[in-house]
């Protein structure tokens, strides 16, 4: 049986905690390599360089996730990259390209229960390959802002948007975890909760946003030990619980489920 290097890149923890590193050391924003980069709008026009090898080195998908409503362009086993050595994919590793569990629970729920984002203002951090962005327009979201430090990601959103007859909804590269706390009705994350300082750090901006903002905060998380372990499991309230998919329990080491959580910290008037 091939040893299937992708796999083996996107699910190291190694490799999740260098990712983890980037969001903690982007605190101004990308690297100077991308810095035009760093905000993405609707007529936004791609590279076209980029475009095609991201046309030509993943597949558009619908099938073995939770929303088959919504295409994806992501790494599967039919890429020719599933299988080369990753430092040969020269933009970096493209966490963007696998639809992570939390996510298919949160942009199922969405699609569920329109009624959560309709009319309302959505910031989707660390979006990745933008489904639950893409989900939350589909139901009716006033407003949407996707955030990934990733511009490879950001390009990525933008083909996912065409592929669902969406128009690009605006994109921010840059790590705004610890800034000021923006005024959003829903702050939605999935699968960001794999690495302890970046945890902390989320947990307290994200305490931040409800207590000057009175943000409403949803997470989605499969259960993962750096998740369950963390201080902020104590303070949050599980909304549904999905099975997953057999494709999606196989490609993230048999995990069987996805859980949707509310963010409801009992102390939000403290200061934080």
């Amino acid at each position: 049986m091939a040893f299937c290097s992708w796999k083996w890149l996107l699910l190291h923890v190694g490799r999740q905690n260098t990712f983890a590193k980037a969001w903690k050391s982007r605190r101004g924003g990308p690297s100077l390599r991308w810095k035009r980069c760093c905000h993405w709008s609707a007529g936004k026009s791609l590279d076209p360089e980029v475009r095609a090898f991201l046309e030509e080195n993943t597949e558009v998908t619908s099938s073995g996730h939770l929303t088959p409503e919504i295409r994806l362009r992501l790494l599967t086993p039919r890429c020719r990259f599933w299988r080369e050595k990753p430092d040969l994919w020269p933009y970096g590793d493209p966490f963007w390209a696998i639809y992570w569990p939390g996510g298919q629970a949160l942009s199922r729920y969405i699609l569920d229960h329109p009624h959560v984002v309709k009319g309302r203002s959505v910031l989707d951090l660390g979006s990745g390959c933008g489904a639950t962005a893409i989900a939350a327009v589909m139901s009716g979201a006033s407003q949407v802002l996707a955030n990934d430090i990733d511009p490879i990601a950001g390009m990525a959103m933008i083909l996912n948007c065409e592929l669902n007859h969406l128009n690009p909804f605006p994109i921010t590269i840059k790590n705004i975890i610890n800034s000021e706390a923006g005024n959003w009705d829903l702050i939605v994350l999935g699968d960001m909760f794999y690495d302890e300082q970046l945890a902390d750090g989320l947990h307290h901006w994200l305490k931040k946003c409800i207590r000057i903002q009175q943000t409403e905060v949803l997470i989605g998380d499969p259960g993962r030990h750096q998740f369950l372990t963390h201080s902020i499991r104590s303070q949050l309230h599980k909304v549904i619980e999905y099975s997953l998919p057999e494709y999606t329990r196989q490609e993230n080491n048999g995990l069987t489920s996805s859980i949707v959580w509310s963010y409801q910290p009992s102390n939000s008037s403290e200061n934080c």
